[in-house]
């Protein structure tokens, strides 16, 4: 009996009782639905990271006051208090002499405050930074023009608009550029509105108001301040000429912040370089989790499927006894026995597979829509890793029937009633 043949029985006696074929197929369909859907929408998530990442900025460093990691158990280092971020370490981090391979390195001093203009407020994140910030954030302004290097230095009483900002705030009918605002009650001239950006990792860009660093320090924020007097940051954005330098970049920030922080080798580091590797690996593990979590679920579904498929080709077996005789007694071999109950194990959890596999995509375009950024990457290793799971399964739970099968001696066999 050749393969093929033997394919065509197997399709007969699963048509046969399509109501049981059903049933035992439900394991193997939810397992693989919820494989395809779990890769697909993991996948789409990876992709949705990726893509904000780049748009929020390319080779990017970012240095944050505060350590990000506790020291382990046994490490020599001891925590130390959280020291600021100052104007002099983004100044010294600028220097090309004590930092090379840096394009751009934009302070931020952010903080909250109430936005008025007429009758409206609004309670807002306000980002104090420098004229470099469209270049490394790779975010514009749309009308207008943004943060000027005058404007700095002069301490200017300018603001710009992100675009939720300028629709929320002004009238239909007033054009937002040249009108006064009042941030904590101090009046600033809008001067740009920033292109739309939307949401992301980064938080929404929409939602933001800019003005001068300098002007948030001094006439905002005052009481943002070091244990010595200086003006604080709330971050340093550093753009790299290269991808291959941001480790060497972000090394050297860390010797030079070690150096003025006064931290020796015993003590903790009191603030956090991060790149942009960094935060997809934090993601990374984040989906890690989660994958391995539902795909534990999925394996049990796929188990639980096999046992299934293992028990109703038992009882196939001891369905088709005389039918087993009948064969082996005209010629039938015991490897023709074994393929013929193998092939229908296998075929039973691959027709399971095929139609867990349209399933899955369906789940996972329905759960990407719950979201308007999310999609579905529905990808052929996803495809290839349901389809062979499919087929092992039904191989695995598929042996001891066949071989059950095979073994019957043709005389036992016609003799079962």
């Amino acid at each position: 009996m050749n393969l093929v043949e033997s394919f065509r029985i197997a399709l007969r006696a699963l048509t046969a009782n399509k109501m049981r074929s059903i049933l035992t197929m439900l394991g193997i369909i939810i397992g693989v639905a919820a494989v395809i859907a779990l890769m697909s929408v993991g996948q789409g998530v990876q992709a949705l990271v990726q893509e904000q990442l780049q748009s929020a900025g390319s080779n990017l460093l970012i240095v944050i006051p505060g350590s990000l990691k506790d020291a382990q158990p046994g490490d020599p280092r001891t925590r130390r208090p959280s020291q600021p971020l100052t104007n002099g370490d983004w100044m010294a981090i600028r220097d090309p002499l004590n930092v090379p391979h840096i394009v751009a390195a934009v302070p931020e001093a952010d903080g909250r405050a109430n936005v008025s203009y007429g009758r409206t407020t609004l309670n807002l994140t306000i980002t104090g930074t420098n004229q470099d910030y469209p270049f490394v954030r790779n975010f514009y302004p749309a009308v207008g023009r943004f943060i000027q290097p005058d404007d700095v230095v002069g301490e200017g009483r300018v603001a710009v608009l992100g675009k939720d900002v300028a629709e929320k705030l002004f009238p239909a009918d007033v054009y937002p550029i040249g009108q006064t605002i009042r941030i904590n009650n101090v009046p600033f001239r809008v001067v740009g509105i920033m292109e739309a950006k939307g949401g992301g990792s980064f938080g929404n860009f929409d939602t933001l108001v800019f003005v001068p660093f300098t002007t948030a320090q001094q006439r905002l924020f005052p009481y943002l301040r070091s244990p010595r007097g200086e003006p604080t940051l709330s971050l340093i954005l550093i753009k790299v000429d290269d991808e291959k330098n941001l480790a060497a970049t972000k090394a050297a920030i860390e010797d030079l912040l070690r150096e003025r922080h006064n931290i020796t080798y015993l003590d903790e580091d009191d603030f956090t370089v991060i790149n942009q590797a960094d935060i997809l690996d934090i993601f990374g593990s984040i989906t890690g989790v989660l994958t391995t979590f539902l795909g534990g679920i999925a394996a049990i579904s796929l188990l639980v499927g096999g046992i299934g498929i293992m028990n109703i080709m038992l009882v196939s077996v001891t369905e088709r006894t005389r039918e087993i005789g009948l064969r082996k007694a005209v010629g039938a071999k015991r490897r023709d026995i074994l393929l013929q109950f193998l092939v229908e194990a296998m075929v039973l959890s691959l027709i399971g597979g095929i139609i867990g596999m349209i399933l899955g995509f369906i789940g996972a375009q329905i759960l990407a829509s719950l979201s308007d950024d999310l999609r579905a990457i529905v990808s052929l290793e996803s495809i290839l890793l349901a389809t062979g799971f499919s087929l092992l399964v039904g191989l695995f739970f598929g042996i001891y029937p066949a071989l059950r099968a095979a073994q019957l001696h043709p005389i036992d066999a016609l003799r079962y009633e």
